[in-house]
């Protein structure tokens, strides 16, 4: 799963993007999926990297702005692990979001929500698993997504948003 700066980041862009104002709601859904424990339960999968957006649906309306992020918030993990990240060491990801974390919220003016102001962190160094390139060009592009096309896809079932790949 991508940390919660990326998962802001996206988030801001998003609604940058559609011409819509910053949205605490929005913003809170976003980052909602990872504020537990249990990641299975708010992911629909065993972990992040199987989530699962067709249960999702089939439990779930999206009727407001706080849902809208919340589903935005699992296609960017469902992307993150199905396109962009080749590999994943853990807990090495973690200190990668560490290592850009200050350049995110430098490049697209994040602030960082209260409710998890004590969960990010800053340090200095290179990172293994991903690289600046790589998050700015998935912050574009998820963030480019149409979140109705995507219900429909995901309701009809489209492939490309019901295949795992398993990273090594």
């Amino acid at each position: 799963m991508p940390g919660y700066v990326i998962h802001l980041a996206i988030a801001k862009e998003y609604l940058r993007k559609n011409k819509k104002e910053p949205n605490k709601n929005f913003l809170e859904g976003t980052i909602a999926p990872d504020l537990t424990t249990d990641k299975s339960k708010t992911h629909y999968g065993k972990s992040p990297a199987y989530t699962n957006l067709g249960k999702y649906l089939e439990k779930n309306n999206i009727e407001n702005d706080y849902d809208k992020g919340f589903f935005l918030h699992l296609i960017a993990d469902y992307l993150f692990y199905n396109r962009y990240l080749k590999k994943l060491e853990k807990p090495q990801i973690y200190k990668d979001y560490d290592y850009t974390n200050k350049s995110i919220i430098e490049k697209y003016d994040i602030e960082v929500l209260d409710s998890i102001k004590n969960k990010v962190f800053f340090e200095e160094g290179i990172p293994v698993n991903i690289t600046l390139d790589l998050l700015y060009k998935m912050i574009d592009e998820v963030s480019s997504l149409n979140l109705e096309e995507i219900i429909a896809e995901v309701k009809n079932n489209d492939i490309k948003w019901n295949t795992y790949k398993k990273l090594v």
